[in-house]
């Protein structure tokens, strides 16, 4: 690379808001990087960005909750539970003390930045229906990816997941670390529900289009950063810390 002048460094003293989540948060069927919901987020708050959106990858484990533990960070979210639900990875028991696990790592270098557990948004496929997830074969005979969930609802009594068990039990896990005054939960309907399934129904059953995406990180800019939100600048003055 050249330059036909003198290069320095940009000091950007925004805060850092350090984001993990699934393909969602890493912007499938978004047009542009710039346009998925946790840019549109991040800009409206005037935050810099350290997206951890992991395709098919956010499974609360150990490694990623280290890296965040380890990251500069004066704001934290984390968005947990599609994977787990469309990959049937966990059942109940092994779910909750796998979230509690990643938010003790991630407190051990964070013991007081502000920390936002947020649910899953809905996806009509596994609101009642455990995974795995698997492509649509009739969608994929009309030349359209979409996705179903194969598994039997039938099993939830037996401890398989669902969006409506996570939400739940994630609720939960934060109302049981209530000693955390840093520490909230933000419900996923919120940023994306039912409602908006009818009026913007998400293209392969999954994964919002650029405009949901907009829709997504304006709401969430709204709920988390605003003045009274878990995430909100004013609340979180002088409470931040770096690992």
């Amino acid at each position: 690379m050249a330059s036909d002048a003198p290069l320095a460094p940009i000091d950007d003293l925004r805060p850092v808001w350090v984001h993990h989540g699934s393909s969602i948060s890493h912007g499938s069927n978004a047009a542009a990087p710039t346009e998925i919901w946790p840019v549109v987020a991040a800009r409206a708050a005037g935050v810099q960005l350290r997206n951890l959106g992991f395709g098919g990858s956010a499974m609360a484990d150990p490694f990623l909750a280290r890296v965040i533990r380890d990251q500069d960070a004066d704001l934290i979210s984390v968005k947990l539970g599609i994977n787990v639900v469309n990959a049937d990875a966990m059942r109940a028991r092994a779910f909750v003390p796998a979230v509690h696990g990643f938010l003790d790592t991630v407190r051990e270098g964070h013991p007081d930045t502000p920390l936002l557990v947020v649910s899953p948004i809905f996806s009509g496929i596994h609101e009642s229906t455990p995974g795995p997830g698997a492509f649509d074969p009739d969608g994929l005979r009309a030349g359209a990816a979409r996705f179903v969930a194969t598994g039997s609802p039938a099993e939830v009594a037996r401890g398989a997941l669902t969006l409506e068990v996570v939400r739940d039990l994630l609720a939960a896990v934060v109302a049981a670390r209530s000693d955390d005054p840093a520490l909230h939960y933000l419900d996923g309907l919120s940023l994306y529900g039912p409602d908006d399934a009818v009026a913007r129904p998400l293209p392969d059953g999954l994964h919002p289009d650029t405009d949901t995406h907009r829709v997504i990180g304006e709401r969430f800019a709204a709920a988390a950063f605003g003045a009274d939100g878990p995430l909100g600048l004013s609340r979180s003055a002088g409470t931040a810390d770096c690992a």
